[in-house]
């Protein structure tokens, strides 16, 4: 049986075979016996990490250690509220800083703001306490690429915006892709201050399937 530390652009925890591209944290949110708790974060710090870094290895989901996520690729491990991490991924964690501080300048007086600060507002904007995702509506033309979104007729499928097609996510990779209707009224599951943040430059690393396909 495969463990359920995968994550959906959702945010949802499932269970898969699949591999995926990165691996990141939300806090230990497994028992010592290696099986999943009810919880899914322990702290407002949910990062994207590289699945390999210095030789660390040891066992998944070791008693006492943080639970290791995984994610199809950095834009849906986005949507799903993580950023990347600034030990693993520094160059990439002050790309997307920098994007951040100017796609969100009303959270960030005299152009700075603290790591902290950030995974504060986005901790808001991506899941209630209740554990919901957060959404908010847009028009796709509005939106960056590397955005998620639900359509109107599909709720609970994932879309990923990119190159101007909407390409479906699965575990596996993208598959079935449609051209946008600019004027289209969307879900939107990237947290809104991240969303700004492709807006201001921050372009996320996709799986390689994406725009494999042909679109209808």
């Amino acid at each position: 049986m495969p463990r359920q530390n995968r994550v959906n652009p959702y945010g949802e925890l499932i269970a898969t075979h699949a591999y995926g591209d990165f691996m990141g944290n939300r806090g230990v949110l497994h028992s010592n016996s290696g099986e999943l708790t009810e919880k899914r974060w322990t702290h407002q710090h949910w990062i994207i990490c590289l699945t390999e870094f210095k030789n660390r290895k040891r066992p998944l989901m070791a008693p006492g250690c943080y639970t290791e996520l995984f994610f199809l690729d950095e834009a849906a491990a986005l949507s799903a509220g993580h950023r990347p991490c600034a030990e693993c991924r520094r160059e990439d964690f002050n790309r997307y800083k920098v994007a951040w501080i100017k796609g969100n300048p009303e959270h960030c007086p005299e152009g700075k703001v603290k790591v902290a600060d950030i995974d504060k507002v986005v901790h808001a904007e991506r899941v209630t306490r209740s554990r919901e995702k957060v959404t908010y509506a847009a028009q796709l033309a509005g939106l960056p690429d590397g955005s998620f979104v639900a359509l109107p007729e599909e709720p609970g499928k994932a879309y990923l915006l990119w190159q101007k097609q909407l390409h479906l996510w699965s575990p596996d990779g993208y598959g079935q892709c449609q051209s946008i209707d600019p004027q289209l009224s969307v879900s939107v599951l990237t947290p809104r201050s991240t969303v700004n943040a492709l807006s201001a430059g921050y372009v996320p690393i996709v799986h390689t399937s994406t725009g494999s396909g042909k679109c209808s």
